[in-house]
């Protein structure tokens, strides 16, 4: 239990630049006197930690002290390998180089078995290029002004403070705080126009979870689909959600949150969707469809 509690002090120390007694106390789950016998133990160890005392004090690491090879299994640099697989697609940093020397420094062969590429069909390096600006802009903390198109259809420019890259059901979306809503949100890359890193910093501060989410209900909706649409059906939601009956039609059932993403969603399918449950939805989608048509109706 030790020798795992001290890798970890080690792990935080590199990760976080430092650390003060009470709070790795706190982080471990242990006295500080516990913290400070740890210390002793890995500097005894060879590790070169050392603490400060004063107002800026705390417990460091030598700036240039780095993990031996060692420390991390086979499988675990494996693992690293295939991750830098995963993002060699960027044309502004030299993963490919990072890679070679990572693969001559854990003595294994890098095979490249894996490629991923963010960009559409018919749409090469323009969405890479936006992954790679909104990437830098979350982790150097620096605002984004965007033009966005929402699920209706509706374009808007916003200034928002990216916090997180997130990837779920085939999309990337960004997790970021709306100054002009002040509110958190979350934008689906591909509709995201155009974008902007501006000069101007933000302090970071964490996206709530789902179940956290302000105004954010999830209830279960049942949809019916021809079967003509199975290629959608099978492509968007989870087989363990879709059941088949005996002309073919299928039924999902999926918990999702009832806001205007899910309306907007919902007539993506045009005719080719039968609201089964919440009834009321039903209502919903038909004043919004009525909506679109008074608006375009000649």
């Amino acid at each position: 239990m030790q020798e795992s509690r001290l890798f970890k002090i080690v792990y935080h120390l590199l990760d976080k630049g430092q650390a003060t007694a009470p709070e790795l106390a706190e982080k471990f789950e242990v006295s500080v006197r516990t913290i400070y016998r740890d210390i002793d133990a890995l500097s005894g160890a060879g590790i070169p930690i050392y603490a400060e005392a004063g107002r800026n004090g705390g417990i460091h690491l030598m700036n240039d002290f780095v993990l031996d090879k060692a420390v991390l299994s086979e499988e675990e640099k494996q693992e690293i390998l295939t991750a830098l697989q995963s993002i060699n697609f960027t044309k502004n940093i030299s993963s490919s180089q990072t890679l070679q020397k990572l693969s001559a420094i854990f003595n294994l062969s890098s095979e490249n078995w894996l490629e991923v590429d963010f960009s559409r069909w018919g749409n090469k390096g323009t969405d890479n290029e936006k992954f790679e600006l909104l990437k830098s802009a979350v982790i150097h903390q620096k605002c984004v002004k965007i033009t966005y198109s929402n699920s209706y259809g509706t374009i808007s420019k916003r200034i928002v403070q990216p916090l997180k890259m997130s990837y779920k059901s085939m999309s990337w979306y960004l997790k970021a705080y709306c100054t002009e809503k002040q509110d958190y949100r979350i934008f689906k890359l591909t509709r995201i126009i155009d974008l902007e890193v501006l000069a101007d910093g933000f302090r970071k501060s964490s996206f709530p979870e789902l179940d956290e989410s302000p105004g954010q209900t999830y209830n279960t909706i049942i949809l019916g689909f021809p079967q003509n649409m199975a290629y959608r059906v099978y492509d968007e939601f989870d087989k363990t959600r879709v059941s088949r009956r005996e002309n073919g039609d299928l039924i999902v059932s999926v918990d999702m949150p009832e806001d205007e993403w899910l309306i907007g969603y919902l007539l993506s399918f045009g005719t080719q969707v039968d609201i089964i449950e919440p009834e009321y939805l039903k209502e919903i989608v038909a004043e919004q469809a009525k909506k679109i048509y008074e608006k375009y109706k000649s």
